[in-house]
């Protein structure tokens, strides 16, 4: 019977090159001891020498080596490696025995092992190259960041990926499911479809190895947002009348559609896409992110009022895809940022000339078939996905591709970008290759699968919607060009157009609430990310909604206010002597000098709100679409406190004082003594009012059999290097991260602040 085991544990580690590391017999035992996920760049100093695309932090080679043991019985199975995600151009050996490389970061891939392996030890050996590191335009990550899973199964097998389930159709009373199936050697397959209760469902038959079956459910419960109920699938292969393999889906019943004039229907209930772009990364932990980070950042955003997510820009980690199946968010997965072209890698700082030339580019004419059809294969089974995105951005201007169309042209970024570089060069690439491309990559996904639409994210749709780019689309995705929906709407009223990436611009936000025939938006982004920043000392972008320690920030109180319905409240303060930015500029501070002017606002979904300073009141106002929600006044700076009151909802800042308590809060109370299970923690300086207070140094250090992942402040030009043990606050706050030891018993994480105070966290290890 199928077995499937993760490889995460007793992983040994060695940067730089290791000649004959790939021999089965190397001596490693001098190597370090990790536990994946793991990305070595976050281990190291943050170096103006490196890319600010990237982060500033280093890439290198690196070597990994695993020990493990079957018995003869396992040995004697058909056996599969996995590698969920390495960063990247992989080259894997098991057993002395060379099996291939992987050049893209970020798709899955496997190796049938079956020849090679042996009762007893076996030793998996891999080689990560990553010596260029600007070779994209945000931080990928070094190493094996993603999980490894070995598959082991009888010869009668069904094949990998050989199940593909698919909602035909569905109402109150029934549903229709379509199941497609491939195996290995099985005279007939059969499916059950489980409810979480353990009772029966529906279930069918296939009297061939390979075909398609159909079920029937009666009175389904179908997966939404508010309600994204899983079933599950078993599936089973049989020969001589045995069952020879089973396999389990977690499986959503619904049904979607886009429709050109009255925009996206779930269950044939019309709604909006309310949704943020996410890249991979979770600051201090790079781009090896357990799976209750993620949990708890989509915890969030769901709290944000957020449906949507937008993979940006490559295929995710597993882990995050089942959470959205488990939480309700409806999933554009995304699979390229560049094709064949490698658009420019900025390395002194965003839109800072010249930049360099390095990237997927270089991969892509051998490796996007494979790449492609990775992702859509190992994702499809998912409720959750509603769009296959074959590219962002891919027809930027003039990065590198121009057109005769357009004389001169800027894109959305390109405010710095010398003349020589806006103006059409006809010895670049001709814009007019891409829609070749996409035809070529949407029939790719059309062919693996044909229940979802394919789009693309058009940063340019005048020059697209010319050179039949977008019309190999079964959906347009638009880049911050609201201008042109009503336009291109009445020009193709039988195409559908989406809001691929926006900005928080309340604005942005009401061209989809004022076109019915826009699906929705995806903002740009959820969490601020590290790279694609401005220069050195910054290390990040704040683009996202969360900062990188993942609290909210200002965007988040307006993105609350403008997407939700319970009524809330936030007060975001910034200085009255610089520009209005709104949200952008804002933090939840309230501290200054006596007399500064100071610009205050209150986000809320509230018709009024009136607010206080020291218990006066500074006024009521009027809140409104128009105004994003926002309220506004100017006051001189005083210590104290402000409030702010709704009918329903109140918030308040005060200024910070001096801290006279450390509050330890975590995601969980007990971790799995597996050397990989993970904790959140929040820790707090509050004052003696148990307020917010003032900025503190924080020192950690792990006692017992547990270990330290790493501190994140959020803050953007912090350049303490994330393997150091001390950190300052940001708004009071620091989060930590925690991995368990392989020993049960108690860990403990102590705390002390510059100003001595001191506090403890029991993690217990069972």
């Amino acid at each position: 019977m199928r077995k499937e085991i993760c490889l995460d544990r007793d992983w040994r580690f060695h940067l730089d090159e290791a000649i004959d590391a790939n021999f089965m017999g190397y001596d490693d035992r001098a190597w370090r001891e990790v536990a994946l996920p793991h990305d070595w760049a976050v281990e190291h100093p943050f170096d103006v020498r490196w890319s600010s695309g990237t982060g500033y932090l280093p890439g290198g080679i690196g070597w990994y080596r695993k020990h493990f043991f079957l018995s003869e019985e396992e040995a004697g199975k058909q056996v599969r490696l996995t590698f969920q995600g390495v960063s990247r151009r992989a080259r894997v050996w098991i057993n002395s025995n060379y099996l291939g490389q992987h050049a893209y970061a970020y798709t899955s891939f496997s190796f049938d092992i079956t020849e090679f392996i042996r009762p007893g030890e076996n030793v998996i050996a891999v080689r990560v190259e990553h010596t260029e590191t600007a070779d994209s335009r945000w931080y990928t990550g070094s190493g094996i960041d993603r999980h490894v899973l070995l598959t082991l199964t009888d010869p009668v097998c069904f094949r990998e990926h050989g199940v593909f389930a698919v909602t035909q159709g569905a109402c109150a009373d029934r549903a229709e499911i379509r199941i497609q199936y491939a195996t290995e050697g099985a005279s007939s397959v059969r499916f059950r479809l489980m409810t979480r209760e353990g009772k029966t469902a529906g279930r069918t038959t296939g009297r061939k190895p390979s075909g398609m079956a159909e079920m029937e459910v009666i009175t389904p419960r179908l997966w939404s947002p508010e309600d994204p109920y899983l079933y599950t699938l078993r599936c089973e292969a049989l020969a001589d009348g045995k069952v020879r393999d089973r396999t389990e889906i977690p499986f959503g019943i619904r049904t979607f559609r886009f429709d050109p004039n009255l925009g996206f229907f779930l269950n044939e209930i019309n709604m909006k896409l309310k949704g943020v772009c996410v890249h991979h990364d979770a600051g201090c932990l790079g781009a090896a992110v357990p799976k209750n980070v993620w949990k708890n950042r989509l915890s969030k955003f769901k709290g944000m009022g957020c449906n949507a997510i937008r993979t940006a820009h490559n295929p995710p980690d597993p882990d995050l895809l089942d959470l959205c199946d488990e939480m309700g968010f409806l999933v554009m997965d995304e699979a390229f940022d560049e094709w064949e072209g490698i658009k420019n890698k900025w390395w002194q700082g965003h839109n800072v000339y010249p930049p360099k030339h390095f990237g997927y580019g270089e991969d892509f004419p051998q490796w996007h078939r494979q790449d492609l059809s990775s992702m859509v294969l190992r994702d499809r089974n998912h409720p959750c996905v509603i769009l296959w995105s074959i590219g962002n951005e891919i027809d930027y201007p003039n990065d590198p591709y121009v057109t005769p169309l357009f004389r001169e042209v800027m894109g959305n970024n390109d405010a710095n970008k010398p003349l020589a570089e806006r103006l059409y060069d006809p010895k670049k690439p001709d814009a007019g290759r891409l829609a070749k491309i996409a035809a070529e990559l949407t029939e790719i996904v059309h062919g693996l699968d044909d229940s979802r639409p394919v789009t693309s994210a058009l940063s340019f749709p005048e020059l697209s919607n010319r050179t039949g780019f977008a019309d190999v689309l079964d959906l347009s995705g638009y880049n911050y060009r609201e201008k042109f929906y009503e336009e291109d709407h009445a020009k193709w009223p039988e195409r559908v157009i989406l809001g691929s990436e926006n900005s928080h611009d309340p604005a942005a936000w009401r061209e989809v609430e004022d076109h019915e025939f826009i699906a929705g938006q995806f903002l740009w982004t959820g969490i601020d990310f590290l790279g694609e920043c401005p220069g050195w000392p910054n290390r990040i972008s704040r683009a996202g909604a969360l900062d990188l320690r993942g609290k909210e920030k200002p965007l988040y109180a307006q993105r609350q206010a403008l997407w939700t319905e319970k009524e809330m409240i936030r007060i975001a303060v910034s200085s009255a002597d610089t520009e209005d930015r709104g949200a952008w500029g804002e933090s939840f501070r309230w501290e200054g000098k006596a007399g500064d002017r100071k610009r205050i606002s209150c986000y809320t979904n509230a018709e009024e709100a009136e607010l206080f300073l020291n218990g006066k009141s500074l006024g009521r106002q009027t809140v409104s679409r128009a105004s994003g929600r926002r309220a506004v006044w100017l006051a001189d700076y005083e210590e104290g406190i402000l409030e702010a009151r709704t009918d329903g909802a109140r918030d308040s800042l005060a200024t910070p004082e001096q801290a006279t308590e450390i509050r330890i809060t975590a995601d969980k109370q007990r971790l799995s003594a597996d050397g990989t299970d993970t904790a959140q923690l929040t820790i707090e300086l509050l004052d003696k009012d148990g307020r917010p207070a003032s900025d503190e140094m924080i020192i950690c250090q792990v006692l017992g059999d547990c270990s330290l992942l790493g501190l994140e402040n959020g803050r953007p030009d912090d350049l303490t290097c994330y393997a150091e043990n001390h950190r300052l606050t940001r708004e009071g706050t620091l989060t930590v991260y925690l991995r368990a030891g392989k020993s049960k018993g108690t860990g403990i994480l102590h705390t002390r602040t510059s100003g001595g105070l001191q506090a403890n966290w029991r993690m217990n290890c069972r």
